[in-house]
């Protein structure tokens, strides 16, 4: 999954980016609300963490533009402010939750995790399909109650599917939404993690639609 935060204090920006990389996510960083607002506009991001009180573009201006203009990505307010009326102002203007600093790391993942799910129609940080199992709050999976040692990227690409299981997800759906905006990409290497994981959940779990692209079921399901 790929988050976008917009956060003008370095330290902060720097700590949510390397908090939310460990936990599984790519993530890029702006520091201003009009870069913001273009990375928004331009980029496929599962979810943002905003912060109000930015330069060159107010959040609140930010979050309006970006849902006029149809974006509908989960937008999850990050501020010093704690006014009722701010709060208000934020979520009118289409935030989907609100936290303010300081705040407690965990608190923050917990609250990114549940908009994620909601974003894709799941109820739990637990996913299942079969006796598959990706648990979102530890970034683990495993299959049969056996656990499954993945790499960053291989567990972002069973994440990415494993919230959007039983559709087919295309090649290029992946890659925009497993790297971040400054890695070099390359769409050959997802085939590449979509042979390693069919190896380590079983080849019959990921299944190849021949020129639209991945769709992850539960075998069992068709004995």
């Amino acid at each position: 999954m790929r988050l976008l935060v917009v956060e003008d204090d370095p330290d902060l920006g720097r700590q949510l980016k390397t908090s939310l990389s460990e936990a599984g996510y790519a993530v890029d960083l702006a520091v201003d609300g009009e870069d913001g607002h273009y990375l928004g506009e331009t980029e496929p991001y599962d979810a943002v963490i905003l912060d109000l009180g930015l330069p060159k573009m107010d959040g609140v201006r930010v979050l309006e533009k970006w849902r006029a203009e149809g974006k509908v990505m989960p937008v999850l307010i990050l501020t010093a402010r704690d006014r009722w009326s701010e709060k208000v102002a934020g979520f009118d203007a289409g935030a989907d939750d609100y936290l303010t600093k300081p705040f407690i790391t965990e608190e923050l993942l917990a609250r990114l995790r549940a908009l994620l799910r909601r974003s894709a129609g799941h109820a739990s940080s637990a996913l299942e399909l079969g006796d598959l199992r990706v648990d979102t709050s530890s970034a683990r999976a495993t299959v049969g109650g056996q656990p499954i040692k993945l790499t960053a990227h291989e567990y972002r690409v069973l994440s990415y599917m494993m919230h959007y299981q039983g559709r087919v997800v295309p090649r290029t759906e992946l890659v925009e939404h497993i790297y971040d905006q400054d890695f070099d990409r390359d769409s050959n290497t997802i085939e590449v993690f979509v042979g390693r994981l069919r190896k380590k959940i079983g080849s019959d779990r990921i299944l190849t639609e021949r020129g639209l692209g991945y769709r992850l079921v539960d075998p069992a399901a068709n004995e």
